[in-house]
């Protein structure tokens, strides 16, 4: 009779053993101030913008005795009093139709023109981008700006917002830069195939550029959102003002507040329960809000584009 003898399961390698990593005071000394010293500098950096944000919805009266971390009561009156100026809506639709128009012009402008400086076919081409670059370091001044805008016809002109700020160096910079870094057999194949220099631009650089592109978006979208000073010299026509021209008019009448006149107070130009510091808080929100909602969408490109965009002049 045939007996089968069980036979033993194989050895199992046992795995090497890890050895603890000896703790190294130095690095998590450093670790922790390291991150001690971030956290300070974010809680630095958020405050400001939090303290303007809960002191503008605050009590008028109870915030002046001090605002710390919490509101002092609440209170939404100086935004209704702000919202309801006379053609803040109007104004609101011509700084959004200012930053959207005007961010479109400075984007295109300066990534074609940046694109044709990278072509050594140009000519002259160095002689321009070295001009391109002393726009840069000299700057002649308000009253030649002035008499500029006056001879183009730009005064009371919606042009005067966007057409000035089409080209700018510092973005032509950047996106030459950029461009110069993508591959040159992409536009070598492309012009074998019969497509000329816009073409080329709009189905191949373009697209590629996008990093920088969005950078240069945010900057010109930040710059048109808060510029008011063309349109307080410029522009007289009221249905061309800009919702930070409004405001700025609003803040300074808010500034006389304790020196309005009883019958100021009771026609309703001025509020009594508001102080300027509330309306100058409410202000502030109300015009920094928009960027700080649109500029996490396009921060993923941000960073990446100014470094790429960055790495030679």
């Amino acid at each position: 009779m045939n007996t089968t003898t069980a036979t033993k399961p194989a050895a199992v390698a046992s795995k090497p053993e890890r050895r603890k990593r000896p703790i190294d005071y130095k690095d998590l000394t450093f670790n922790f101030f390291n991150y001690l010293l971030l956290t300070v500098l974010v809680l630095a950096t958020i405050y400001p913008f939090y303290y303007i944000f809960i002191y503008s919805i605050s009590d008028s009266i109870q915030a002046q005795k001090g605002v710390t971390f919490w509101p002092a009561g609440f209170s939404l009156e100086a935004y209704q009093t702000t919202v309801k100026l006379p053609g803040i809506m109007d104004a609101a639709i011509v700084s959004l139709s200012r930053t959207v128009v005007g961010t479109l012009i400075t984007v295109f402008c300066c990534s074609f023109f940046a694109y044709l400086i990278t072509k050594e076919e140009l000519p002259f081409r160095k002689a321009i981008y070295r001009f391109v670059l002393v726009t840069m370091y000299f700057n002649a001044g308000f009253i030649p700006w002035y008499l500029t805008m006056k001879t183009y016809g730009l005064q009371n002109s919606f042009l005067l917002y966007v057409l000035p700020t089409a080209l700018a160096g510092f973005n032509v910079i950047l996106i030459k830069t950029f461009i110069e870094q993508l591959p040159a057999s992409l536009e070598e194949s492309a012009k074998i195939d019969g497509a000329g220099y816009f073409k080329i631009y709009t189905s191949i650089i373009f697209p590629l550029s996008m990093p920088i592109i969005a950078t240069i978006a945010v900057f010109a979208a930040v710059g048109q959102w808060n510029t008011w000073f063309d349109n307080y010299f410029l522009v007289e026509n009221p249905k061309l003002q800009t919702l930070q021209l409004v405001l700025y008019n609003f803040l300074n009448q808010s500034s006389n507040l304790s020196n309005a006149t009883t019958e100021q107070l009771n026609r309703g130009d001025l509020v009594r329960t508001l102080t300027p510091q509330s309306i100058r808080m409410a202000i502030t929100m109300l015009v920094t809000l928009p960027i700080v909602l649109v500029y996490p969408m396009l921060q993923r490109y941000f960073v990446k584009g100014i470094m790429m965009g960055a790495v030679k002049g």
